[in-house]
């Protein structure tokens, strides 16, 4: 009998956050895979799932996706890691692929997902949705997403300003995903805007690492890959 693929978020960093039906699955399959940077690294996602399942505790399936955009270094290893699990499935072995926050929202499951069904149509799939990092830091910041008729976009920042500012000027609250990359762009736009106070910014929200920035502190700060940032007007 084939396993089942089990594409679970595990929240946004603190491990109390994830939910009662990721935790039992865990500890109900058989493997446990998780997507990696470097050979060595520990994913985010595996730091979080420590906290309840020890490394020897359960089998691991570390699988490398290298951080481009080149589709011509990263179509091998979409289609090593799909085989990678699917010779798990094929076996009868349910696996858990973890991921932070939801594994539907700007996630590396979803890509996967999609190699699995073109690769492997036969291989049984389920989503266990996650507590994604925007929800997580509406909460920690106390600043609601949506209300009433409002509008919210949950959107990449990028160094299109143009784009960024549309997005700004359509909806009453923005999440800007990784901005690490962009923040001096775009605290200039908010500048211009005039919603530079209006603007949060949180790196591994709920985390042991958290940290809560204070808006005088973005002009030049090095920040982490998992920060973003709440603009609501």
């Amino acid at each position: 009998m084939t396993g089942t693929l089990y594409g679970i978020g595990v929240g946004p960093g603190d491990p109390e956050l994830m939910t009662v039906k990721a935790y039992r699955l865990l500890k109900e399959v058989d493997v446990i895979a998780y997507p990696k940077k470097g050979r060595q690294s520990k994913s985010y996602a595996e730091q979080i799932i420590d906290a309840y399942f020890a490394p020897e505790e359960k089998r691991r399936l570390g699988l490398h996706f290298p951080m481009t955009k080149d589709r011509a270094l990263l179509e091998p290893k979409w289609n090593e890691a799909a085989d990678a699990i699917w010779a798990e499935l094929s076996a009868g072995r349910d696996v858990a692929f973890v991921t932070e926050g939801d594994p539907l929202l700007y996630s590396t499951f979803i890509h996967l997902m999609h190699v699995m069904e073109r690769r492997y149509p036969e291989a049984p799939i389920e989503v266990v949705p996650g507590v994604s990092s925007a929800n997580a830091a509406a909460a920690r910041l106390r600043l609601p997403l949506a209300d009433g008729d409002e509008t919210v976009a949950i959107v990449p920042a990028r160094d299109d300003v143009e784009a960024m500012k549309a997005v700004l000027l359509e909806h009453d609250c923005v999440v800007f995903f990784k901005v690490a990359k962009v923040i001096d762009l775009l605290v200039r736009l908010l500048r211009e805007l005039d919603l530079l106070h209006r603007a949060a910014v949180v790196t591994k929200v709920t985390s042991g690492e958290e940290v809560v920035w204070k808006i005088e502190e973005l002009d030049g700060a090095e920040l982490e890959y998992l920060t973003l940032m709440v603009v609501r007007k």
